[in-house]
C-alpha cells in the first residue's frame, strides 16, 4: 500500500507489477505519480512532461542558432582569402 503525496489517499499497488521509475495515476485526485522507492513502496509527483518538451525545444533552438553563427563565420573567411 502506498500513499498519494498530493491527496494522501491510500493507493493499492502490487509491488511485483511496478518498478522504480514507473508512472501511475492516483484514482482519487488524478495526479500523475512516479514510483521513487520500492521497499517500502514510495510514490512522488511525476515530473510534468510538458515542461520537459519545452526544455528540449529550447535546447534545439539554441543549437540551431549556434550552427547559423558558425556558417556566417565561414563566409567571412572566404571573402578575406579572395
Amino acid at each position: 500500500m502506498a500513499t498519494c503525496p498530493e491527496c494522501d489517499a491510500e493507493i493499492e499497488v502490487d509491488e511485483f507489477d511496478v518498478d522504480k521509475g514507473d508512472q501511475l495515476s492516483c484514482p482519487e485526485c488524478g495526479s500523475n505519480l512516479e514510483v521513487v522507492a520500492m521497499t517500502p513502496l514510495e510514490l512522488d509527483l511525476a515530473p510534468d512532461d510538458d515542461e520537459d518538451d519545452l526544455d528540449d525545444d529550447e535546447e534545439e533552438k539554441d543549437e540551431d542558432e549556434v550552427d547559423e553563427d558558425d556558417e556566417d563565420d565561414d563566409d567571412d573567411e572566404d571573402e578575406v582569402e579572395e
